[in-house]
């Protein structure tokens, strides 16, 4: 891909340049969208929001990164969105209860088995969930680096901080999961568990 032909292409107004953009970098949004959300839908919707506004404030791209200036643009999406959040709660449908999964023969596929699959699904729920737990400056310097794989430079550039306090965030945020994680060792594998 020549990101910079397309770039130049989609300001002069090419929907289909954009359109290539949007294909190459849309799973990146989205993911730091649901990695920061923790709910796909929203995440959808912001990943949505975020190509509709790069579209739209295109011009005002002026070279570097432009993989950064998207996640930069996500990142305030998604800031926006969790004070909407914050001013008026939702209640998720999960809460309410865990469907039976044995009960459905379509769920087993053959590759782990059920106890695998429960044990890795508990192990992604609350990983999912001590992610989100984490203050936002926390938990989106730490999706951007270990989910993302950006660098410290990367990540200062998209979250307009300096790198020193990427560092001090991503070093708070990985010692709190750490924390966390090895409070419910019965989630973790055994490699994983300290004695």
């Amino acid at each position: 891909m020549d990101e910079q032909r397309l770039i130049a292409a989609a300001q002069r107004g090419d929907l289909d340049a954009f359109n290539e953009l949007v294909l190459a970098y849309q799973d990146r949004v989205y993911n730091l969208a649901y990695r920061i959300l923790g709910d796909p839908a929203t995440a959808g919707d912001v990943t949505q929001e975020t190509f509709i506004a790069a579209y739209r404030h295109l011009s005002t791209f002026r070279g570097g990164s432009f993989l950064s200036w998207l996640m930069r643009t996500v990142t305030n999406r998604c800031y926006d969105e969790l004070r909407r959040h914050k001013r008026r709660p939702t209640i998720s449908w999960e809460s309410f209860g865990e469907m039976d999964e044995e009960a459905n023969p379509f769920l087993v596929n053959g590759h782990p088995t059920p106890e695998e699959a429960a044990q890795q699904a508990e192990l992604t729920r609350f990983l999912q969930a001590a992610i989100i737990a984490l203050p936002p400056d926390q938990r989106i310097v730490l999706v951007l680096s270990d989910v993302e794989g950006m660098n410290y430079q990367e990540i200062a550039e998209t979250v307009r901080i300096p790198v020193g306090t990427v560092k001090s965030r991503l070093a708070r945020a990985r010692a709190r999961l750490r924390d966390l994680l090895q409070a419910q060792k019965e989630l973790l594998p055994r490699a994983y568990r300290l004695k």
